[in-house]
């Protein structure tokens, strides 16, 4: 059993438990569940694309690009069709530029293509490495205040404020008090040690959510609607391309687009998982990173097959990592999960966002660590350092967190004399993001 586990996941009984590796995984799954029902509702705006048909899309394209991740790479992360990408897809590429659903699945094909291209010729893996080991730091403390951002906002612990953006909701009710429960139980186990604490705080929570009831609808924020349900069929999304219009340049600019979002997203996911899994060597280069990029890739390929957008690495495999994933074990028993959430859609539903993002805020507060790493006394290294980690939670993109820490770096070691120190992969990367900015 050792050494078929060893084979296919890089599982090393010495370092690693069977138990610890599934309730990773189980724990991933369902902090990344929640794409299984916001998919579905993005792309229902669109004529042609059935709820039911994306939903079963978007479970197979996470359940392929995950075992890809499982037995290839080997690596406790886990893919779905990424948050942001799947809102350009739709209200951008189909609603902004005015073009067919078709049109746009036809542009995440190429660049899953493009993607494989690049995969094999280590050109992800050189521009990964390229990137200062002081912005890598900030990369992953970046992310930890990102997913933790997003958790406080599921569970309505931060609100919108027209006058300040952001606010504080109601702690005393609704799923806001969910969430401080649930953060209250989470943060108690884990402080504890308990092996699994964040999966029991995750379920803890969401049974407690049946006797809490939403004030804006009366109801429990913690119901069922069902046990079991078949999965749609995908035939009326599956392979529709369209291939008419494929040397445009609105074609060329969309696939760019969609190739360049989705190579600094699963970049900087990568780098702030690889780094709290530990998977990050002393000169920051992480393990095996080309292969982490190509199940990316393939993944990136299958779902646009299927009929969805680009799949990518999600950032809630920290919530995995920090429950102890750290093979391929990890990643397939997630896999598995999307599988069985085929069948059994309305129980992994009934789990709220209140009650998976206690998971998220604790996950978040673990990655903060790298920080520690930055020498935030030479201001050449701390300023980008840390626009690029506080502009991810405040702008709403790791992307844009990463692009600005590369053009910040560049310019404030060139002003300073020190340009002869800058690799010219960054300069390249600084060049383009300026470009990126002005014209895109």
């Amino acid at each position: 059993m050792n050494k078929f586990l060893a084979k296919a996941f890089g599982f090393d009984p010495m370092k690693n438990d069977i138990r610890t590796e599934i309730i990773a995984g189980i724990t991933t799954f369902l902090t990344m569940a929640y794409i299984l029902a916001v998919n579905p509702m993005i792309f229902g705006n669109l004529d042609g694309m059935p709820k039911g048909s994306v939903f079963t899309a978007t479970a197979l394209a996470a359940i392929i690009a995950t075992l890809v991740m499982a037995f290839y790479a080997k690596k406790p992360f886990a893919l779905a069709p990424g948050m942001g990408l799947n809102a350009f897809f739709v209200f951008t590429v189909c609603f902004g530029m005015g073009y067919s659903w078709q049109f746009a699945l036809t542009a995440v094909l190429i660049e899953g293509i493009i993607f494989i291209i690049l995969s094999l010729t280590k050109v992800r893996t050189w521009i990964l490495n390229a990137v200062p080991v002081s912005l890598k730091h900030a990369i992953g403390a970046g992310i930890g205040l990102f997913i933790a951002f997003i958790g406080l906002q599921s569970a309505g612990i931060i609100v919108n404020n027209d006058a300040t953006l952001v606010g504080l909701g109601k702690l005393t009710e609704g799923k806001a008090l969910l969430g401080v429960i649930g953060l209250v139980i989470s943060g108690t186990l884990v402080m504890l040690h308990v092996r699994g604490g964040i999966l029991l705080g995750i379920l803890a929570t969401a049974i407690i959510g049946i006797s809490i009831k939403d004030p804006a609808t009366g109801e429990a924020i913690t119901h069922f609607t069902g046990v079991v349900s078949l999965p749609d069929s995908v035939a009326p999304i599956f392979c529709k391309f369209e291939w008419s219009q494929i040397l445009s340049v609105d074609m060329i600019v969309v696939v760019f687009t969609f190739l360049f979002i989705d190579m600094f997203d699963t970049m900087g996911t990568v780098v702030g998982v690889a780094e709290k899994a530990g998977f990050v060597d002393e000169k920051g280069n992480i393990q095996d990173a080309e292969k982490v990029f190509m199940a990316d890739a393939i993944g990136t390929v299958c779902g646009a097959c299927l009929g969805t957008s680009t799949t990518t690495t999600y950032v809630e495999s920290a919530a995995g990592v920090g429950a102890g994933g750290r093979t391929g074990l990890t990643a397939f028993t997630a896999a598995v999960c999307f599988a069985i959430a085929l069948l059994f859609s309305p129980i992994f539903l009934a789990i709220p966002g209140a009650a998976t993002a206690p998971s998220l805020i604790i996950v978040g507060m673990m990655m903060m660590q790298p920080v520690t790493k930055v020498n935030w006394l030479n201001y050449r290294e701390s300023i980008p350092a840390f626009l690029c980690l506080i502009l991810m939670p405040l702008a709403y993109s790791i992307s844009d967190g990463i692009l600005i820490g590369v053009i910040a770096y560049v310019v404030l070691y060139a002003l300073s004399g020190k340009y002869k120190e800058i690799s010219p992969m960054m300069w390249i990367l600084a060049v383009l993001f300026v470009l990126k900015y002005i014209f895109l």
